[in-house]
């Protein structure tokens, strides 16, 4: 087991570490100078780390690959309000070296017992061809083993071992209690697309070293992999209805919500419509809390910018601090001036055009199998 974790840098700010961790990211860029430096992202079970090697570089430049492990030497700083460390050393692990449990993150959640909340809620079905179909992916082997480890996305949201029964779990919650609000809603279709909507991250994502994109990921993404293995599944059940599959097919493919986010079909039924939301909610609750739970030793009420939601976030709890007399001035802990300024270059009031609607921020361009950059599940 490793002596520092990511999640420690608090502790640790302007002091030399050395650990070891996992490569998400290595690109090898140029300085002024045109010599070449590290760029580096970091991992291990707890976060993500950046990382720069400015000297030396040439050294290990071809001593690693993306996805290896490393150990390092360097100095834990911050820079823009973010931690990154400044490599001094490193050299590649081998693989007796590693206990892989390090470096990916899980759930802290049973396992077991998510996935007998799902067949909790199977068992309610009343609609037999559903029940037998979700029940036929629930009782394969080799599905319901990779359901069970399997993130529900790279980076976005619940971005760990067991985040997409985590998310689902959740999602099945949500549809149960939303249901009983819109009665018209039939829920036995609704909670088979939560079931299935994100079903093809099973095989989108890799994620036995670090969570990157398969192949098949890259190149068709998780809806049209997930058409495929319900067509599949369906031929198996006797008498299954077309016109079901079809509203099926339909709840996986319009489940992003927008044409923008990658979605081939708007929602155009009620249970799509709802399932797009609340999957969109759930997604959205969860960056948020891991957000606050990277940023969690720092002092401000305010974290940093957080790409995917486009806005800083506030510490609710910090604000509402009452703080004795002499302390300093309510604006302290506004948001970085970084953050103020991408919010304050957006046309409009409020990060909002003319028209009032939102502006999507896109830090970084993505495969289109990937997650959108402005965090649609």
């Amino acid at each position: 087991m490793k002596d520092f974790y990511i999640c420690d840098c608090a502790k640790c700010e302007n002091k030399v570490v050395v650990s070891s961790f996992v490569v998400a990211v290595k690109q090898v860029k140029p300085k002024k100078t045109g010599e070449p430096y590290l760029a580096l992202t970091l991992a291990d079970r707890s976060g993500q780390l950046e990382a720069k090697m400015w000297d030396n570089v040439s050294d290990v430049l071809e001593a690693f690959d993306q996805d290896d492990y490393i150990k390092v030497k360097g100095l834990i700083n911050k820079y823009k309000n973010r931690f990154q460390l400044t490599i001094h050393k490193l050299r590649k692990l081998q693989e007796t070296e590693v206990d892989f449990d390090d470096y990916l993150p899980k759930t802290s959640k049973n396992i077991d017992e998510l996935w007998k909340t799902l067949a909790d809620f199977v068992a309610t079905f009343k609609n037999q061809h559903l029940k037998s179909l979700v029940e036929s992916f629930m009782s394969d082997p080799a599905i319901s083993e990779a359901y069970k480890c399997a993130p529900a996305a790279k980076t976005l949201h619940h971005a760990y071992i067991g985040g997409l029964l985590d998310h689902v779990v959740s999602l099945f919650k949500s549809c149960d209690l939303m249901c009983r609000n819109y009665p018209q809603i039939d829920r036995d279709l609704l909670l088979t697309g939560a079931f299935l909507h994100d079903i093809g991250k099973i095989h989108e994502l890799t994620y036995t070293r670090a969570f990157s994109y398969t192949s098949s990921g890259q190149l068709l993404g998780h809806m049209v992999i997930e058409l495929e293995m319900v067509q599949q599944k369906v031929a198996q059940i006797p008498g299954f209805p077309i016109e079901l599959k079809v509203l099926l097919e339909h709840l996986i493919i319009s489940h992003h919500g927008e044409y923008e986010f990658g979605s081939p079909k708007l929602p155009m039924f009620p249970e799509a419509l709802m399932l797009h939301y609340l999957d969109d909610l759930d997604s959205k609750m969860e960056s948020m809390r891991a957000h606050f739970e990277r940023e969690s030793e720092l002092d401000s009420a305010w974290t940093g910018y957080n790409p995917s939601l486009g806005r800083p976030l506030l510490k609710r709890d910090k604000f509402l601090e009452k703080k004795m007399p002499g302390a300093a001035s309510e604006n302290d802990g506004a948001p970085p001036a970084s953050a103020v300024a991408v919010s304050e270059n957006l046309p409009g009031t409020n990060g909002s055009n003319g028209s009032g609607n939102k502006q999507s921020v896109a830090e970084n361009a993505v495969p289109l199998s990937a997650e959108p950059s402005t965090l649609k599940p």
